[in-house]
């Protein structure tokens, strides 16, 4: 497999992880901290449908949850291909704890980015809905999901 078709394949299956877990941590801290676990995924629907509603949505619905959810996964997945097309001429991450800190150092320059260096409209909007430590533990998970899918598609290509 050529090194583009293997960064690919790190970036979906990266990508996916770190969507999954960290919207699964951005549900359950929104069921703790606002009025709805849908609350902060709908956060990112701010992209498309402007920040005064898409901050104002609380409940699940198709306008912002699904569209707050696509660009969630959007956005991760284009960190996850950053992440292994800077680590694709290493070994590292195919071992356990290089590969989680080396999604940590992805997953600290993804927050970094996102809610310092961005522009508001396109920051993931959750921050304006959840406390700094649920936003922390959302970006850790987010980690997580980048290690386990490097490490998972490393190891069944044989790498």
């Amino acid at each position: 497999m050529s090194r583009w078709s293997n960064t690919l394949n790190e970036a979906a299956v990266g990508g996916a992880l770190a969507s999954i877990l960290s919207a699964a941590v951005l549900a359950w801290a929104g069921r703790r901290e606002t009025p709805s676990a849908a609350a902060p995924i709908n956060a990112p629907s701010q992209w498309i449908w402007g920040t005064g509603e898409a901050l104002d949505a609380d409940g699940p619905d198709g306008r912002h949850t699904l569209t707050g959810y696509l660009v969630h996964h959007c956005a991760a997945t284009f960190w996850a291909a950053l992440h292994a097309a800077v680590l694709s001429r290493t070994r590292l991450p195919a071992r356990p704890l290089p590969g989680l800190a080396a999604a940590g150092v992805t997953g600290a320059v993804a927050a970094l980015v996102d809610l310092k260096l961005t522009p508001e409209r396109l920051t993931p909007g959750f921050q304006h809905r959840l406390s700094r430590g649920a936003i922390t533990t959302t970006y850790g998970a987010f980690a997580l999901g980048l290690a386990l899918g490097c490490l998972a598609v490393r190891r069944a290509q044989g790498r």
